[in-house]
């Protein structure tokens, strides 16, 4: 989701999409099978369960000619898409261009910032630590963490669920100047809290969705304070290796290992387009810093949906959809519903991902956009989503349109 609905939590202005047009006229590479890439053919579960020669030529051309209709229309420089349908087939595909000054193209192999997808690693590990009675989803924050405004009555479940009423501090105007004019700088978890308590709260605990990663800072802190070590060692020990999750990281500075996509974004102070892959990721922690690719995001969206890592009372918790606003899409805690799918995107400056999962029909699909630039004011991993599962899942269509300004 969007960091701070209805519209992205920087001050720039949005772009004219003619701006991003010599993006999108750049030469497409289009992975024909998973056999062909040897990232994507190494995951043995999904040869074990999807056919491996696609989902037939017919049904390929149509995914080809949608996705590619998107990206031109939306200025997408490199896309990979990753579709798994168990009993139909896979469909794996990189298009576009990775670095838009030199043409190289876009490869599925590639690392890519998730944004808010680290969410669900962050919700996971706590849910870890409720499963083993070391927390309570009905604990007060005050509990683990001092200074939060109203924090006697807003509870854990109350922050994973976007309901606590904090202000978000990605909305404070000193926090964007301070991001934007050094892109670069590190942020501590109490820098950015210190952003949103510094305004009131903007609805009592658990009466109104309101997306805000304040809310997820201080559910890192949590899982620090009950876990007994740093979240990004928790989330490794607890969260990533049982999970089976090797090329997934919680980085603790800038660092970006190879390979990757270069990242543009517009959210800028001049509202130009930039490279922001080497941008510091710490003011986002443990609402959006984390590294994956498609291997790895296509295996954890399973997780998500099926609670391989909980207890099924505490999965059934986290699957708990309450409306959003937002139409088609409801939130459980730090995971959510659009139109079936359930899991969650990611956007930051540069990148945009998806990694979602079908229940009913046991279907993933992972998105790697590198840009987070809105199309006709719309994200335009969504905009990719909703072309995708127009066609192979009319039944359940991914569309989350933000809400108008």
């Amino acid at each position: 989701m969007r960091r701070t609905p209805p519209r992205r939590p920087f001050a720039a202005a949005l772009l004219v999409a003619s701006v991003l047009a010599p993006f999108a006229a750049s030469p497409a590479t289009a992975v024909p099978s998973v056999g062909a890439d040897r990232h994507a053919s190494a995951d043995r579960h999904a040869r074990r369960d999807c056919p491996p020669d696609g989902l037939g030529p017919e049904l390929t051309a149509r995914l080809d000619r949608a996705i590619e209709d998107v990206r031109r229309e939306a200025g997408i420089p490199g896309l990979v898409v990753g579709l798994w349908m168990p009993g139909r087939g896979t469909y794996v595909r990189a298009t576009g261009v990775a670095d838009t000054a030199t043409g190289a193209p876009m490869r599925t192999g590639f690392r890519q910032r998730i944004g808010s997808i680290t969410k669900t690693f962050t919700v996971t590990a706590l849910l870890r630590l409720v499963d083993e009675g070391r927390v309570g989803l009905d604990d007060p924050v005050s509990r683990y963490v001092e200074g939060v405004p109203g924090g006697s009555r807003i509870t854990l479940r109350h922050l994973a669920e976007m309901r606590s009423g904090l202000y978000p501090y990605t909305s404070d105007p000193d926090f964007v100047q301070a991001l934007l004019s050094d892109p670069h700088r590190s942020f501590t978890p109490k820098e950015l809290l210190a952003y949103g308590f510094r305004h009131a709260n903007t609805s009592d605990p658990g009466t109104t969705f309101q997306y805000s990663n304040t809310n997820l800072i201080l559910l890192g802190l949590v899982v620090e304070k009950a876990g007994g070590m740093s979240l990004p060692d928790f989330v490794h020990r607890r969260v990533l290796r049982p999970a089976g999750l090797r090329r997934t990281l919680f980085p603790t500075d800038a660092r970006f290992p190879e390979p990757h996509a270069r990242g543009y974004t517009n959210d800028t102070l001049s509202g130009e387009i930039e490279d922001a892959t080497d941008w510091n990721p710490s003011w986002a922690w443990a609402a959006g810093a984390m590294i994956s690719d498609l291997r790895d995001l296509r295996r954890w969206a399973g997780i998500l949906a099926d609670g391989t890592l909980l207890s099924p009372q505490t999965q059934r918790q986290r699957l708990r959809f309450l409306p959003t606003g937002v139409p088609g899409t409801s939130y459980g805690l730090g995971i959510f519903d659009s139109g079936g799918w359930i899991g969650h995107n990611g956007s930051l400056p540069g990148y945009e991902t998806v990694a979602v999962h079908l229940p009913s029909k046991k279907a993933t699909l992972v998105l790697l956009l590198n840009t987070d630039v809105l199309s006709a004011g719309q994200e335009p991993s969504s905009l990719v989503a909703r072309a995708i599962t127009e066609i192979v899942t009319p039944d359940n269509v991914y569309d989350r349109p933000l809400p108008a300004s």
